[in-house]
Parts: structure tokens; C-alpha cells; sequence
């Protein structure tokens, strides 16, 4: 990786605990995450990875505990005002509009920036028609960093299983995060196409400089592309640090390795 200057504590994670009735998906979790990391979130199935990404970008609200972002403590948000503070978030089962183009699904990644009004929108005039041009050059410098140029105005529906996650990755990149949540953006793909997230994965930290929170089955890639790695295992942490000391970590080996290896 190329060398980067990682920063402070960006987003803290405090005791959070999260039920649904009588059942515990999370289990007094805490870790925080450094500006400009790539910082992973492994474990079995059913650990609580994507649980915790539900937490921290609004969707859960977890009954303990608190979550800080740039100095900023809460006990639970709405995904609008996570958004709105510079979190986005890809999912594990592609959220896209498979009718529209990879343009207008890029340009849904802009909405939270758009000032004018429905109605001036609507019109297309003025303000709404600078508005509009201007986070049209914005997707298209996205469209460019993603190599999907070919693919502009084309349904994303058509598209390779592949391209369509590198279209979800530039539709949350459209929101300019500060911080990016990725649910397994790799899942499904063939070797190339995990190469190719790899590298945009990377890209994305180093060009954008935005802090990266990754969950990831693939422990190769996991520990290739990682500062730092939270292991959980049945919805409890169970290992913290960097990749050579969770690889080296007695419960992880046991809990998560062990069984995929």
C-alpha cells in the first residue's frame, strides 16, 4: 500500500449491545476506527458484522451503549442523519435501480447534496440546471476513477454481477463520505473481480483519502488490505489489532479460522 498518514479516532464504537426479543446479536461491542484506515470486520456467519454496520449507519438502534463520530456522541441516529454527516454505506444484496442507467444510479448518490427544490428540479432551470451540471461532473470523474465508462447509459441491470458492485461502490463514493461502510464487497465475485475491488478499495482510501470500515470474508484479502482487524464471533468481540496479531489470536484461530481453514 502506499503510504498514508493514518489519523485520530474518527468513529468510537462504546458497549453496544443490540437484541431482537429474546435473542442477542451484539453483545457489549467496542472499537473504534482511525481517519483514513482501512478497518475490517471479520467472523463466522451470524457473527453480528452486518448487524454492526446497521448500528453504526442508523438502521439498528441498539438498546446499550453509544456511538461517537468527530466528537459528536449519540445513542442512536436515523440513516438520513448518519448519511448527512458523511457516512455511506454499500449492502450485501445490491440495492441498485436495475432499470436506470449507471449515470441516474450514480446520481441518486448525489441527492442529500442537492439544494434546489422538487419543484425547480422539476422545471430544470436556473439554479436546479447548474445544480445538476455540476454533480453531473461529479459522477463523471467517478464513472472515470471506476473505469465503467463504456457502461455510462447502460441499464444496470444488464450488467456482469462485478460491475454492477463497482457501480454500488461509486453510488455511495457519490455521497463523498468521510467514512465508507462496506457490507462484503467482494462477496459472489471470481478472482479478477476481487483484484479489481481490491485495488478500488485502496484507491478509494488513498486518492479520497476516506476512512474504510470492511467486512469481508475472504481472510486473504482481509489481511492484505487491513491496518486494523475486530473479530466477533456470535455476536461478542473476540480479537482486536492489527492483521498479524488477529491472525495470531488463539480465539480467532479456533473461532473463525480454524473452521475455514
Amino acid at each position: 500500500m502506499a503510504e498514508r498518514t493514518i489519523g485520530e479516532v474518527i468513529l468510537d464504537v462504546k458497549n453496544i449491545s443490540l437484541r431482537f426479543g429474546g435473542v442477542k446479536a451484539l453483545t457489549d461491542i467496542s472499537f473504534n476506527v482511525r481517519e483514513h484506515e482501512v478497518r475490517s470486520i471479520i467472523g463466522p456467519n451470524g457473527a453480528g458484522k452486518s448487524s454492526m454496520l446497521n448500528c453504526i449507519n442508523g438502521v439498528y438502534s441498539p438498546q446499550e451503549g453509544s456511538i461517537t463520530f468527530r466528537g459528536k456522541t449519540f445513542s442512536h441516529m436515523n440513516s438520513r442523519q448518519v448519511a448527512e454527516m458523511g457516512v455511506a454505506r454499500t449492502f450485501q444484496n445490491l440495492a441498485l435501480f436495475k432499470g436506470m442507467n449507471v449515470i441516474d444510479n450514480l446520481m441518486s448518490g448525489r441527492n442529500l447534496k442537492m439544494k434546489t427544490n422538487i419543484f425547480q428540479q422539476a422545471i430544470h432551470f436556473g439554479a436546479a440546471r447548474r445544480e445538476e451540471t455540476a454533480h453531473r461532473e461529479f459522477v463523471e470523474h467517478i464513472i472515470e476513477f471506476l473505469e465503467i465508462q463504456a457502461y455510462r447509459k447502460t441499464p444496470v441491470g444488464r450488467l456482469p454481477y462485478g460491475l454492477q458492485k463497482r457501480v454500488d461502490l461509486g453510488r455511495a463514493l457519490a455521497m463523498e463520505p468521510q467514512v465508507l461502510l462496506l457490507d462484503e464487497p467482494m462477496a459472489g465475485m471470481n478472482v479478477e473481480e476481487k483484484q479489481d475491488m481490491c485495488r478500488f478499495v485502496l484507491d478509494v482510501n488513498e486518492e479520497f483519502g476516506t476512512t474504510i470500515v470492511l467486512i469481508e470474508h475472504d481472510m486473504g484479502v482481509v489481511m492484505d488490505i487491513s491496518d486494523r482487524v475486530v473479530v466477533l464471533d456470535y455476536g461478542k468481540k473476540i480479537g482486536d489489532g492489527s492483521p498479524e496479531e488477529v491472525r495470531s489470536n488463539p480465539d480467532v484461530i479456533s473461532a473463525y479460522l480454524g473452521n475455514s481453514h
